[in-house]
């Protein structure tokens, strides 16, 4: 018998979900996309994103080009370096002065099929926990309401963060629910390359897991707990929730692993072995490479280690370590009951200019904005907003920080969704 997805792929008609006509994987026209951007310079997330459905981006090979087109677009800063009329003269649509009327192409009701939200880089505030305030909530609301003023709603992706508020994270996934749209939300690090190409195996009974990340604190907390998360909500009984989280910052993690007063006793040294056994950039002594680094060692080159400790509601422990100085990349392990060594595993993620990995999000993006469903729960996006103003407000105030807002339950797709070829 046909499952659903094959049914999908290969019938030519169109069919209906929620408010908006999804069409076959090729549809007669290009679906029209609004992009709403805090930034549009280079290398930003908007340059990285949002062009990939200007100029196309690889796929296996070929150089693919979606079928969609960028009619319009609302950028919330223009300085100097702005790109945006660049793009919007070459490629022929329009940047307009409100996210409405980007939304309506100008006219008086909604004018595309899909909305692309990048709330990443920019001049804005910082608050006391470190938080950059990006507008993503405040942005989002200005979508939502030409969606209800117009009675009609279309698939919104939401570039990492949901907000720096956990409140508004949770207001917006409603908004989504409650509108009946497609919403999507993350990061590249999910569906980028693996080296090796692994998922945690769907069912897994953990213990616990890791991930060894680089970086400043908050926007690359994002990253490093979406790599944490989108692995271990494949394990036992899904994903349930975290109820605790502790963070322990500079020499006193050392110290603290040296006299077993971290919390909970810290880390299974197998764990960060096989993270820093997988890293393409490990740290090495002057005229000498390929060499485990000694404690003395990471001492010396990690005077601001960051540590993580998430205590799941069902007994799992996660592990985030931010080790600038010893690794520049991403990489994951987790110990399986019942097996002597840990899984582990890269996310790798190719340099500029060409940076690929966005490309492999773009097309988790193309998905949805062409079937109208979204590849991989937003839920997950959700609870990792929650975690990093969490983690930060542990980090700034020293001490454990209960979570009972973030005891909630969601199921991951079986099938995996990150890049192999």
């Amino acid at each position: 018998m046909m499952d659903r997805r094959q049914f999908l792929a290969s019938s030519a008609a169109t069919f209906l979900i929620g408010p908006w006509a999804v069409a076959q994987s090729k549809p007669s026209r290009p679906r029209r996309l609004a992009v709403v951007t805090t930034l549009w310079n280079y290398t930003s997330h908007s340059w990285h994103m949002a062009e990939r459905f200007l100029h196309g981006y690889p796929l296996q090979g070929q150089w693919h080009h979606p079928n969609i087109e960028v009619v319009s677009a609302y950028v919330d800063q223009r300085p100097e370096g702005d790109l945006s009329q660049n793009r919007a003269d070459r490629y022929g649509f329009t940047v307009y002065p409100t996210v409405a009327e980007a939304l309506r192409c100008g006219g008086k009701s909604l004018d595309v099929d899909a909305v692309l939200l990048i709330g990443e880089h920019g001049d804005y505030p910082v608050n006391d926990f470190g938080q950059k305030q990006y507008p993503r909530y405040e942005l989002f609301s200005q979508i939502a309401d030409v969606f209800r003023q117009d009675g009609r709603a279309v698939p919104v992706f939401n570039d990492k963060h949901l907000s720096w508020k956990f409140d508004w994270a949770k207001e917006m996934v409603e908004t989504s629910k409650e509108l009946q749209f497609p919403f999507l939300a993350g990061s590249s690090l999910p569906v980028t390359w693996r080296m090796p190409a692994i998922d945690l195996p769907w069912g897994a009974d953990v213990s616990e897991a890791m991930v060894v990340a680089f970086g400043p604190t908050d926007i690359y907390d994002f990253h490093a707990l979406e790599t944490l998360q989108c692995m271990l909500e494949r394990r036992k009984g899904g994903e349930t929730g975290v109820a605790s989280v502790h963070a322990v910052r500079g020499p006193d993690v050392w110290q603290a692993l040296e006299n077993g007063t971290l919390p909970g006793g810290g880390w299974s040294p197998s764990l960060l072995e096989a993270c820093l056994s997988r890293s393409h950039t490990l740290a090495q002594p002057e005229t000498y490479s390929h060499r485990y680094p000694t404690n003395e060692q990471m001492r010396e080159w990690l005077p601001d280690p960051i540590y993580y400790r998430l205590q799941y509601q069902d007994g799992t422990v996660g592990h985030m370590l931010l080790l600038n100085g010893l690794v520049q990349d991403f990489t994951f392990a987790a110990q399986l009951k019942g097996e002597e060594r840990p899984i582990s595993t890269l996310f790798h993620l190719p340099p500029t200019p060409n940076v690929v990995y966005s490309a492999a999000l773009m097309n988790n993006v193309e998905q949805m904005f062409l079937t109208g469903e979204a590849p991989y729960p937003v839920e997950r996006t959700l609870l990792t907003s929650g975690l990093v103003e969490a983690c930060l407000h542990s980090l700034k105030n020293g001490t454990a920080e209960k979570t009972p807002h973030l005891e909630f339950a969601y199921h991951s797709p079986q099938e995996s969704t990150f890049w192999r070829s």
